[in-house]
């Protein structure tokens, strides 16, 4: 296992000492920005984890080594090779292991590696969920899978708003992953605060948050739990106006036939467009947003 993976000095120590750390995905950097944007949201991401008093791990896979912690220079470098760098799942990792490679991390892949070091918390935008018409594309995010089975606590702006929302929460459900609303009894949906469903329950501070993770581990209930954290208000794009532009990137989507994992970064990279660049401007701030109750959350779980 040791030649498979490395933990960056900082984040060893704090882990040593019980500290918080807090786990940060690597493909909003690859495939989630326009570079130089995406690695300087990054280094802000870890800027705020430290502010708030945790230590911040971000995670990719270099030349074969699952990497828990990246240098600067790591980040400029998958900042830099942007698209040309796997996007990497769980299914994905094995490969990219034994032939060398670099990948960069979504929630899924993120989430194992995390557990693998230690680490209970992670901060990213939004996790994957069901795709729209699912029911016969089958489309549907390995991030779910991993919530089911990985012990790690997933802060999240909601599932992104190009899902079917009400089947995700379904999925969830079936696989006991509990999705909490942070000060909020709605389901965020990304870009917006609204939708039209309910998270499974609300709590208020990121004490009670982590008391309620510690309770499920404690007893053994295996699987993580999404911690849904609205955008704030003032960063928020209006739900017709988020629904119009979705709408409208998911008819260019079909008509051009495209498929799979390529959907998701399409989708955005197309609402960003429509939305004149504000989507982009949202997903920052929901980011750093996200990036300080995580870092709260795990303070109280030491």
């Amino acid at each position: 296992m040791k030649k498979y993976i490395t933990i960056h000095p900082d984040v060893q120590k704090a882990l040593d000492e019980n500290r918080p750390v807090v786990a940060l995905e690597s493909t909003i950097i690859s495939h989630g920005m326009p570079y130089p944007k995406n690695v300087e949201t990054a280094f802000e991401a870890e800027r705020i984890i430290r502010e708030n008093g945790a230590t911040p791990a971000t995670i990719a896979i270099l030349n074969g080594v699952m990497k828990v912690g990246l240098t600067q220079e790591e980040i400029r470098h998958i900042g830099q090779k942007g698209l040309e760098v796997i996007k990497t799942s769980r299914r994905d990792i094995p490969i990219l292991l034994s032939k060398k490679e670099d990948g960069a991390t979504t929630v899924s892949a993120t989430m194992f590696i995390a557990s693998l070091a230690g680490i209970k918390v992670f901060a990213t935008g939004g996790i994957g969920g069901v795709h729209r018409k699912a029911e016969t594309t089958f489309d549907i995010s390995a991030d779910l899978e991993e919530l089911a089975t990985t012990n790690v606590a997933v802060v999240c702006a909601g599932a992104k708003s190009i899902l079917d929302l009400g089947l995700t929460l379904e999925y969830l459900e079936t696989k006991g992953v509990p999705v909490i609303g942070y000060k909020t009894s709605m389901l965020p949906a990304f870009y917006t605060r609204e939708s039209d469903f309910s998270v499974n329950y609300r709590l208020d501070s990121p004490q009670e948050i982590a008391s309620m993770l510690m309770a499920k581990w404690d007893v053994g209930l295996r699987g993580g739990v999404v911690i849904a954290n609205p955008i704030p208000d003032e960063d928020s794009i209006s739900k017709v106006e988020i629904d119009n532009a979705i709408f409208e990137a998911l008819k260019k989507m079909e008509e051009e036939g495209i498929k799979g994992k390529e959907t998701t970064p399409y989708l955005l990279a197309r609402i960003e467009k429509l939305t004149l660049g504000r989507s982009l401007d949202s997903n920052i701030k929901l980011v750093f947003n996200n990036c300080r109750l995580a870092s709260q959350i795990a303070k109280y779980m030491h």
